[in-house]
């Protein structure tokens, strides 16, 4: 990997994201533009191949874009919500994986399986989950690529479900482990924020498997790759888990 891709993503030519959205995410890109360049002045004397001394100073910028992330963030900051009229026709698909890929899981022995600063480990069935208060939301799903899509998701909040296993909600992070082989982790604010939710329908029917069937975290204040599909297991924890793009470089955080 080249030292600044992971910080700088190059999204696809022929998809941009709404204007809207880009001004919303003014004074967050400024802030970032700053640690971007301070980076840059740093390296100023460094080879630009992959070597230790350039990997230390990118994680070390990265870090920090993580705590500005972070400290920008909150639970009134709110993703914007659509009508159904805007709608994307044939939502994408997309994964570390080609479409022919496609994880199916049988929801019939489906079990989430919980782990770490959680007092009810119990494990949950899809039917049980579907008792509890559900919520929907149209928003839209931002890709890292550079291309963006708005679908309609419903489900359990997903402070009510951390709240109903007895999780540890000042621990500081949630780490989702998926049928798929892909892993992630978020903050607990994230976690807790409103919009935050385990979607299990989509457009008003289960989830198909292309879009995560059973268990998919709608999480519309971050990146898409921070969505993790096919979840199987949860672990709520004090240790940092990293992810399966993150442990290549991405950031972290990756509000939106």
């Amino acid at each position: 990997m080249k030292p600044f891709d992971r910080l700088l993503r190059r999204p696809r030519p022929d998809i941009t994201i709404p204007e809207t959205h880009l001004i919303r995410a003014d004074r967050r890109l400024f802030l970032r533009g700053g640690l971007v360049a301070a980076g840059s002045l740093a390296l100023g004397g460094c080879d630009l191949s992959d070597n230790p001394q350039v990997e230390s100073i990118l994680g070390g910028i990265s870090r920090l874009n993580d705590r500005v992330q972070g400290a920008l963030f909150g639970s009134t900051r709110l993703a914007p919500t659509f009508d159904v009229a805007d709608i994307t026709p044939d939502f994408p698909f997309n994964a570390y994986y080609p479409a022919s890929k496609i994880r199916v899981i049988d929801g019939s022995t489906w079990k989430l399986e919980l782990a770490g600063l959680v007092s009810d480990k119990a494990p949950w069935t899809l039917d049980r989950l579907r008792t509890l208060p559900q919520e929907a939301q149209i928003t839209r799903h931002v890709c890292v690529e550079g291309w963006s899509a708005i679908g309609q998701w419903s489900g359990v909040p997903f402070r009510t479900f951390l709240e109903r296993i007895g999780a540890d909600t000042t621990a500081r992070y949630v780490r989702f482990a998926c049928g798929d082989d892909y892993w992630t982790s978020i903050d607990m604010p994230s976690a807790l924020h409103p919009q935050t939710i385990l979607a299990l329908d989509y457009a008003g029917a289960p989830l198909p498997p292309k879009y995560g069937f059973p268990v998919k975290l709608r999480i519309p204040t971050k990146l898409g790759f921070k969505n993790p599909k096919h979840i199987m297991a949860i672990t709520v924890t004090n240790d940092y888990p990293g992810g399966y793009w993150e442990d290549q470089g991405y950031n972290w955080f990756s509000g939106l």
